[in-house]
């Protein structure tokens, strides 16, 4: 490792300056074709500009050679980036160069999902091999790429069957995937799409400035002041989704004669209920970047932003409560209060960041980005919980009709809902004397104990992160980066009381301890408080802090000529984290107060990619990355509410990715055909759920989890005519288990654990949550008077549900003979995994724009699942409980998720 470190560090020497003739290229509507002049182009690292003639032509001299970026823009095109590698002397030709009008609204600009799409894209045109080409870029204008973000992102699904956590989303170079999850926390700029639209999107593993150790894809999210179009954006929009209404309002100065450029963006979206029953939605957003040229070599740039958000959250239930309720978008969470709609799980989110960034241009061939990340805030969803008094979800298993289908009194499934007026209830009328209130003797208090109560489980967290990047252009074919960077995250976990519902206090002592022990002090939540009644706003329960610090860099060498590029990179990280329990625990007085033992993991990551250019058209590129990644905070404690323990055997987990590629980038056509392989060795997973049989929470710890992924990715773009083009999306993979995992359970209430190391045979199980064939097919059309519109047909298959590992184990079948065929159709029935049966989507989207002098008003709308299906299940999960006495797998049948039947979305957009 050390070795390989060394040797990419060789790469850097001195540094000398050359300059080649320029760039030059005609520029084109890239709907009507027609030749655009007055188009400003800019050098972006020296600023030099010129302006595109009545012939489209442009050409900029005296450029360095190596990377260069260009800027495309004026009152109706861009701001577009085009960027390539060029080397040797003479005056580099990249052709038609296709510029898409403002006044074109479409569906990357109403920016929808997560993924939006970049607004230009090099045609490097023709070429033969005896000539310099044009490097290719990881355009986020992939067509699969769109696919995957527009057409089958509403069936769930994950490129490549990946954890999104394998993705890395960055802000101007600070990472922002959470640290206790791993995973991109999208919902921290949501309703910010205006202001967090200008993205760099990398496929793969394919080269980046960020870092070497993703092979999921890279996101980098640009925030300087500067880089947003000068003027103002107003829109509104209606939708039967998540929310109803949406209003979006931004400003822009640009790069003013001061130096200064200003950039705010406020968004609200609100609704009383969205497609599902209860899920009211309420979100306000802010944004504001300020930029600073000092001079020619120093910018700065502040960002700061925030999303507070307040929602109705929806529930999955098994298909017998979906087929009583007569709906397959059932929601079990709510009920009526006094004639009221009300929600008991709500989700209560503001997370805002502040990141301060300075550029430095040391000179033309070497730069350095500093910036420094600070975060913080909470998120917490609410509640139901209960003391002494029957379960109060609609869906529990024992009021539903399978549960009690040989009782003759049974009366059917009649409260589907909560009942919000009984909780009242019974809460004013249980009066209850607690003794020695806070351990003081005597201090008896009487009063209404809440049996039931609103509980926010709440996360709250502080994350500073600082980090540097050097770049440098060794010469005309060698591009060196390096990266340091350093986070500290610490999360505080605990429960408040919301809402007594008319009780006076609820009793805040373990309930499952009080059942299993006589003694007082080991049913205590907290020792260091004895006998406490808290009140709505108290903490209660457990309180604990997750604390985790990451230091790390990577180097890489990038090399470009005439018809190969490739790239070499190593990177290295410390992880280290801890618990720290505010709370002393009557169970486990020893270990659940102060600091756990702090667990550390050196990783590692080592990248290379190959671009082999057959010409200015045909491209095939393959990556390769080998690394390592410690495990989740998260994961590494068995039982983090109530204790310091930490999961045997912790070890970082192995990754080893390969892919490789043919594309084609052609006037009319352009396609990209890949096949990729990935395994993962060593995961491990820690699952937390009610056990009805111990009548206590339990700790799942699963280890030795093997996982192998490969298949194809297939995208083409063909344009039929100027104005209708073709489209074309599949993806067909093998996402499977590769190992058979042991499993350990234990008590949140007992120390020990009451299974260790048990077999779980689930080698060749499918990863579920995805569907693992997904094809699209879309056909546009776009009228050279600005409007347009495309529909797209999909389709989904080999999609698999969550299991049970309990079911997968010895104990499960244990007694059946599998060489009969009574037995052999029993294990079958306990073990097999539920596939999911294929679907077929129907979309459409369409758009049309005005112009009133320096006024674009634009209109767009999409109509999603047109022919109505209600019968696509995307998902869903076994429930991880098993009756072992009957073997009924009826009896805690699986949950599942719909996809929302004919929804809609609408947009009205001003601009000027």
């Amino acid at each position: 490792m050390k070795q390989k470190f060394l040797i990419t560090l060789m790469f850097v020497g001195l540094c000398f300056t050359s300059f080649g003739q320029g760039v030059r290229g005609i520029l084109k509507d890239e709907t009507s074709q027609k030749i655009l002049n007055g188009i400003t182009v800019t050098h972006a690292a020296s600023s030099a500009t010129t302006t595109s003639d009545e012939y489209g032509s442009f050409e900029l001299g005296n450029l360095p050679t190596g990377k260069v970026e260009l800027k495309f823009e004026n009152d109706e095109y861009g701001p577009a980036m085009l960027t390539f590698m060029i080397s040797g002397e003479s005056t580099f030709d990249a052709g038609i160069v296709f510029l898409k009008s403002v006044r074109r609204t479409t569906i990357e600009d109403i920016d929808i999902p997560t993924v939006t799409l970049s607004e230009s894209e090099l045609d490097a045109g023709g070429g033969g091999s005896g000539q310099n080409v044009s490097s290719l870029l990881s355009s986020s204008r992939d067509v699969f790429i769109s696919a995957a973000a527009y057409s089958f992102g509403s069936a769930r699904f994950r490129i490549r069957g990946y954890d999104s956590r394998y993705s890395q989303i960055f802000m101007n170079g600070i990472l922002v995937n959470d640290m206790e999850r791993g995973r991109p926390s999208w919902s921290r700029w949501g309703g910010l799409n205006d202001a967090t639209r200008n993205k760099q999107i990398t496929n793969g593993m394919d080269v980046n400035e960020f870092g070497v150790d993703n092979i999921g894809g890279v996101t980098n999210i640009n925030t300087f002041a500067s880089q947003y179009r000068k003027g103002i954006r107003t829109s509104y929009a209606f939708s039967n989704r998540s929310y109803t209404n949406r209003l979006m309002v931004t400003s822009s100065t640009g790069m003013m004669d001061n130096g200064w450029a200003i950039t705010a963006s406020g968004s609200r979206r609100w609704g009383a209920e969205g497609y599902v029953d209860a899920t009211s939605y309420d979100a306000w957003a802010y944004f504001l970047a300020i930029e600073k040229k000092i001079n020619n070599s120093h910018t700065l740039n502040l960002t700061a932003f925030g999303a507070p958000r307040t929602r109705g959250k929806q529930g999955g239930a098994t298909q017998e409560a979906y087929d009583e309720a007569g709906s397959n978008h059932y929601n079990p969470y709510w009920g009526k209060q006094q004639g009221e709609v009300r929600n008991s799980r709500m989700a209560i989110e503001h997370q805002p960041m502040a990141i301060l960034n300075h550029v430095w241009k040391i000179s033309d061939k070497t730069s350095l980005n500093t910036a420094l990340g600070y975060s913080f805030g909470r998120y917490s969803g609410t509640a139901l919980n209960w003391y002494d008094a029957a379960d109060p979800r609609p869906t529990y298993y024992k009021k539903l009709p399978y549960y009690n289908r040989d009782d003759a009194n049974y009366a059917g499934w009649t409260n589907q809902q909560l009942n919000w007026d009984h909780y009242y209830f019974a809460n004013t009328k249980n009066l209850y004397t607690v003794q020695n209130v806070d351990g003081v003797s005597g201090n008896n208090v009487t009063g209404n104990r809440s049996k039931y109560m609103v509980e926010d489980r709440r996360t709250d967290h502080q994350q500073l992160t600082a980090t540097t990047t050097l770049k440098h252009e060794l010469n005309d074919n060698i591009r060196l980066s390096g990266n340091a960077y350093y986070s500290k995250y610490k999360s505080n976990h605990y429960k408040t009381v919301d809402d007594l519902l008319g009780g006076d206090y609820w009793y805040d002592i373990d309930q499952f301890a009080e059942r299993d022990f006589a003694d007082n002090e080991l049913i205590q939540s907290d020792l260091n408080n004895p006998n406490r009644l808290v009140k709505e706003g108290d903490k209660f329960g457990n309180d604990y802090d997750i604390n985790i610090t990451k230091i790390g860099g990577w180097a890489q060498s990038e090399f470009s000529y005439n018809t190969v590029d490739f790239y070499l990179g190593v990177g290295a990280k410390n992880t280290s984290f801890y618990r720290t329990g505010n709370m002393k625990k009557g169970l486990f007085p020893d270990n659940s107060e102060g600091d756990s033992d702090t667990e550390t993991f050196f990783d590692y990551a080592v990248a290379a990619g190959l671009n082999y250019k057959i010409s200015g058209r045909h491209y095939i590129t393959a990556n390769i990355t080998s690394k390592t990644e410690a495990p989740l905070a998260r994961n590494s404690f068995i039982s983090p509410r109530t204790r310091n323990d930490l999961v045997e055997g912790l070890e970082s987990e192995k990754i080893l990715s390969a892919d490789a590629s043919y594309h084609l980038r052609a006037p009319n056509i352009k396609a990209r055909f890949s096949a990729y392989y990935t395994s993962f060795t060593d995961q491990m997973d820690v699952r937390s759920f009610y056990h009805d049989g111990f009548r206590s929470f339990v700790n799942y710890t699963m280890k030795g989890i093997n996982k192998l992924h490969f298949g194809t990715e297939i995208g083409i773009e063909a344009k039929l005519t100027p104005t209708i083009t073709l489209k074309g999306a599949a993806a067909i993979g093998q996402y499977t288990w590769d190992s058979r995992p042991t499993v350990s359970i234990s008590q949140d209430n007992n120390a020990e654990s009451f299974l260790t190391d048990e077999t779980v045979y689930v080698k060749n199980f499918y990863e579920s949550g995805t569907p693992q064939q997904a094809y699209n097919m879309a056909i546009g059309y776009r009228s050279p008077h600005y409007w347009w519109f495309e529909i797209s047909a999909n389709y989904f298959d080999d999609i698999y549900l969550s299991f049970n590992p309990e079911r997968r184990t010895e104990a499960a079948v244990e007694g059946y003979d599998a060489s009969g065929e009574y037995g052999a159709g029993m294990i079958n029935n306990i073990s097999a995994q539920e596939q999911l049966s294929g679907q077929f989507t129907l979309d459409i989207i369409g758009g049309k724009s005005f112009r009133f002098g320096k006024y674009y008003l634009s209109l767009f709308a999409s109509i999603n699942n047109i022919l109505d299906n209600t019968d696509f299940r995307t998902g869903g999960y076994e429930q991880l409980r098993f009756d072992f006495q009957n073997r009924d797998v009826e009896k805690f049948s699986p949950v599942y998720f719909y996809l929302y039947g004919r929804n809609y979305f609408l947009s009205l957009t001003l601009s000027f």
